[in-house]
């Protein structure tokens, strides 16, 4: 069914015409498992039939646009047991996250920078096949994508206006004028790049069958996006890419109409899009750490006061899960971008070190966080874990929290971006070392995964959280290593 193409207007890349379902989670309570379907067709034709055991879901039009409509529908499965929906007579099984013993992916940074669309599908998707065939033998109950679900750098190439907007200067760039149609390129070009993602075969397996819960990061505006001058971001151009960008991942990651907050969503003015989704006795809460994002900021006053309220509003003992789309527990950089600023040609990396919790202009919101997130335990209001993403390696890290507990960070980045070079995990392993206390009394560490050689995993990777009989516990899918033993979490 799913990725039925025709030849794009560009010439340069065939334009997908429909998809398989993709599910997303919208919570769920004793009432059932609350979930929203989104599924392409050709603007025109017939409305895609869905239906449960309890009967037809009805389908409505989410948006209609270059020549493709994106119908979405809502409906509930059986909470605790799950069950399964059926499209246009094929049928697809959902496992619920409810059951006492569940299952949960987490993925992040599916493509690379520069030529991801020009990679052998088999070579790019290695890991993805790899999920997918896994979750057909053992079914996962929650898909997490944790940030740079799509690569999208190369919107600079779009159009020739925007190809010009990127090669001047950062702070000249509000000399390029906005034009309609700079702006309609921008949008088709997130449009259809969404569909090819979203039509690989082992995505779209796991798509349909296991709900997502997605938060972006910089790649899925472009590359950096927040951690460069104010005179790049508000420029014309600027702000067009960003609008275009925050509506497809309206569209596509949230599975709501732009312009409209979704069920999941905490700020009813859509300035900060972060999420909270709950099931009895566990909330994923993923900020958005994006939308207002500046070089001295990594949220704004609407970002902070949103994450307080995911906060305030988890029942107490409920076990959560953060979708920091950037590791919230990492090695101090202040030494790494000292040198940057001293060593000629190594400006490129400001804005990567720059986005980064640990950098030194965000270190006070670094401590706000971080005493955030201790406190949900100290104060013994239950469990929480940290995943994250974003650096192209595995790890996990440990802060030590008063009167003698473990916040756990899993970091798995990587699922289809290539693995970097030996030097770069060896590097940050290095930095690793000093170690870090930005909270007082509450040391933390960055520790390798089980029986692994090295504090950083140079290789791609996923990960997999398993409750059993409540108790949580934790493993890496490594490329060339496979998977690891488990860590207790």
């Amino acid at each position: 069914m799913n990725g039925d193409a025709t030849t794009a207007p560009s010439g340069t890349q065939p334009a997908v015409l429909r998809t398989d379902p993709i599910l997303f989670a919208q919570g769920g309570d004793e009432a059932g498992d609350r979930l929203r379907a989104i599924i392409v067709r050709p603007a025109g034709e017939a409305a895609p039939s869905v239906s449960t055991d309890a009967g037809k879901a009805e389908t409505y039009e989410l948006v209609s646009l270059f020549g493709r409509t994106v119908h979405a529908c809502e409906f509930r499965l059986p909470s605790g047991t799950g069950g399964s929906y059926e499209v246009d007579g094929e049928r697809f099984h959902v496992a619920s996250p409810a059951h006492p013993d569940m299952r949960i992916a987490y993925v992040s940074c599916n493509g690379q920078e520069e030529g991801d669309l020009d990679r052998g599908i088999e070579e790019r998707d290695v890991l993805w096949q790899r999920l997918a065939d896994e979750n057909l033998r053992e079914p996962f109950s929650l898909l997490l994508q944790g940030g740079d679900q799509l690569y999208a750098d190369d919107v600079l190439f779009c159009h020739p206006e925007v190809e010009r907007w990127q090669s001047l200067p950062k702070k000249e760039r509000g000399a390029v004028a906005l034009t309609p149609q700079i702006t309609e390129a921008l949008r088709r070009f997130y449009f259809d790049r969404y569909l090819i993602t979203y039509t690989r075969p082992a995505f779209a397996s796991l798509a349909a069958r296991i709900p997502s819960i997605m938060m972006w990061d910089d790649h899925d505006i472009m590359d950096g996006w927040g951690s460069h001058p104010a005179a790049m971001l508000d420029s014309p151009v600027g702000r067009a890419l960003f609008t275009a960008a925050r509506e497809m991942f309206l569209i596509f990651q949230l599975a709501v109409q732009p312009g409209k907050t979704p069920a999941i969503g905490l700020d009813e003015t859509g300035t900060n899009l972060g999420i909270a989704v709950r099931y009895p006795g566990l909330s994923i809460i993923a900020p958005d750490l994006r939308s207002e994002r500046r070089l001295e900021r990594v949220m704004g006053d609407v970002g902070w006061k949103v994450l307080d309220q995911a906060f305030a509003q988890t029942p107490k003992g409920d076990r959560i899960l953060v979708l920091s789309s950037v590791p919230a527990l990492g090695p101090r950089l202040s030494f790494a971008e000292f040198i940057a600023d001293l060593v000629p040609g190594s400006s490129e990396y400001e804005d990567d070190l720059r986005d980064q919790w640990q950098s030194r202009t965000h270190r006070d919101e670094w401590r706000r966080f971080l005493a955030l997130l201790a406190s949900w335990e100290e104060s013994g209001n239950g469990q929480l874990t940290v995943v994250s993403g974003e650096i192209h390696l595995a790890t996990r890290g440990e802060m030590r929290l008063q009167g003698g507990g473990v916040l756990h960070q899993l970091v798995a980045s990587g699922i289809s971006h290539p693995a970097p070079s030996p030097a770069y995990p060896w590097v940050l392993g290095l930095l690793a070392r000093f170690g870090e206390s930005p909270l007082k009394g509450r040391k933390i560490r960055i520790l390798p995964l089980p029986n692994y050689k090295t504090t950083y995993a140079g290789e791609r990777n996923y990960l997999t959280i398993d409750r059993r009989n409540q108790t949580w516990s934790a493993a890496w899918e490594l490329e060339e290593t496979g998977r690891t033993d488990p860590v207790s979490i």
